[in-house]
């Protein structure tokens, strides 16, 4: 690992909190091209390795590779900043925009930033896909699973997670009987990269668990101590914590749970803002399930229980943020470690190579759906959104564009468009 000083680190992880646009297939993009390809700050086997531990956790994989290479670099504080800068960008963005959305029905100007945007994120993604797959799929099976897992995902629904652990087993079963059809080779241990130098030992994991729990449960110890175990306040927190557990494969994977939940069992909003609200979560930097503080914001909104609703609903949305996103921190201070121990085992190998390659499959069919949802927004196709995505592509890969460059043009050009019509 290169060493890298924490200032530096530290404002790498605050831009890329408020440019993290595109979902987790184009924030993983996003910090593979800076990350391994342009800084150095991490190996490409390393940089695999901690994504295929975070994609089989419940919760946003993209924050939690962050908070993992935040802790790689930098130990403890490393990830509690790599963590926090991902997401406290898009908590203030969303609670505004969650704000205008109440009181004023719409976001126009979100609305023409994004028309530009959108492309831009096809282009990323489409980078990714093509990158990531030139350097994962080192063999023909590999690429099989990656056809697989498209196939099984665009055309079957299979769900994310069912895609990886199939993956992960068939990976496993290959590598203890032919590990060259999965392109690798019984490598000399003594010829491995040094684990991480942040030892994990049960005192630490003790601790760790111990601040974790105390620190997820603590507002909903205050809130109910306040306002009692039927406010919607409480009730947000300890649905959105039970949440936190079962979100495997994303915010799409839990949005059924939370359309039942929320909308049909507590009223807290309807189908249709509940629809809404992904939409701001998709055009807004941060992860995608940053739409459970947008149902958290509304459901206490519309049951203010006495409190000025304004107030109600940024508590509400705080409360649901803190309990969503601080098991995150807990499942990688735990775990990292233990997985990076076990980068040298050959059969844990076997498997994340297969897992990789489901990975990628999955990303080209999440590039292939925002093509069509940008390329195709009613039906029609979209000259402006192709030239668009085009031009990012070219101005990505040839060009050289920093990341930022390329979102920025393309949301502003988005306005000037959309204004001009």
């Amino acid at each position: 690992m290169p060493m890298v000083s924490f200032a530096k680190a530290c404002r790498y992880w605050v831009t890329l909190g408020f440019v993290n646009f595109g979902g987790p297939t184009g924030q993983i993009a996003m910090m593979h091209r800076d990350l391994v390809d342009r800084r150095r700050w991490i190996t490409e086997e390393r940089f695999l390795h901690a994504l295929n531990y975070c994609v089989l956790l419940p919760g946003p994989e993209a924050q939690q590779l962050a908070i993992y290479i935040g802790w790689l670099l930098h130990g403890t504080r490393g990830g509690l900043v790599a963590g926090l800068a991902f997401v406290l960008p898009s908590v203030g963005i969303l609670l505004a925009l969650s704000w205008v959305y109440v009181t004023a029905g719409s976001v126009p100007l979100v609305a023409a930033l994004f028309y530009g945007l959108k492309p831009a994120v096809v282009a990323i993604v489409l980078e990714a896909s093509i990158r990531l797959g030139k350097r994962a799929l080192k063999s023909t099976l590999l690429v099989a699973i990656a056809t697989a897992a498209f196939v099984g995902n665009a055309v079957l629904g299979v769900p994310f997670p069912v895609l990886v652990l199939a993956a992960g087993l068939t990976g496993f079963a290959v590598g203890r009987v032919r590990p060259d059809l999965l392109g690798l080779t019984v490598a000399d241990p003594s010829s491995a990269e040094a684990p991480a130098p942040h030892a994990s030992v049960w005192r630490r994991n003790v601790r760790v668990i111990a601040v974790g729990v105390v620190l997820w449960i603590l507002p909903i110890v205050a809130l109910v101590a306040w306002r009692g175990w039927e406010s919607v306040f409480v009730r947000e927190a300890l649905f959105f914590s039970r949440a936190a557990m079962v979100t495997f494969g994303g915010a799409y994977a839990v949005l059924g749970y939370m359309r039942d939940v929320a909308v049909g069992h507590y009223g807290w909003l309807d189908a249709g803002e509940m629809m809404d609200g992904l939409g701001l979560a998709e055009t807004t930097p941060g992860p995608l399930i940053m739409v459970t503080q947008f149902v958290g914001f509304l459901g206490a909104w519309h049951h203010p229980e006495g409190l000025p609703p304004a107030l109600a609903g940024v508590l509400g949305g705080l409360v649901t943020t803190w309990v969503t996103f601080v098991p995150c921190f807990i499942w990688i201070f735990l775990g990292a470690p233990y997985i990076e121990r076990l980068r040298g085992n050959r059969h844990l190998t076997a498997a994340l190579s297969g897992v990789t390659a489901a990975v990628v499959g999955v990303i080209v069919n999440l590039a292939a759906a925002f093509a069509l949802h940008a390329f195709l927004p009613a039906g029609r196709l979209d000259p402006f959104a192709i030239a668009m995505a085009v031009l990012a592509f070219v101005a990505l890969e040839r060009w050289h564009w920093p990341m930022p460059l390329v979102i920025g043009v393309a949301a502003l050009t988005g306005v000037g468009s959309q204004f001009a019509r």
